[in-house]
């Protein structure tokens, strides 16, 4: 792995959609992200209101392992949310 590899940062971003709750979203974002309960919120209403939010900016094998734990999480909880990954 190169320093330009370790340097590089990738965005995490949570999309918005018609079904899953706001509630879970909150969950996801303090339990997947660790947001307190009143980021969390302010960032779910940015999301719904935005179509999407960035959840933070991490290395490229955290943000890939982030996306598959919300992944994973929503599909447990019946939910279609989306979490993708922007590289910078």
């Amino acid at each position: 792995m190169t320093d330009d590899d370790r340097s590089a940062t990738t965005k995490v971003l949570l999309l918005n959609d018609d079904e899953t709750t706001m509630e879970f979203a909150v969950e996801v974002l303090e339990n997947i992200f660790g947001k307190t309960r009143d980021e969390a919120t302010r960032l779910m209403l940015e999301i719904h209101n935005n179509g999407r939010g960035e959840c933070g900016v991490y290395s490229p094998e955290e943000a890939g392992q982030h996306v598959e734990r919300v992944t994973e999480m929503a599909r447990q909880n019946g939910f279609p949310l989306r979490c993708i990954v922007e590289s910078d």
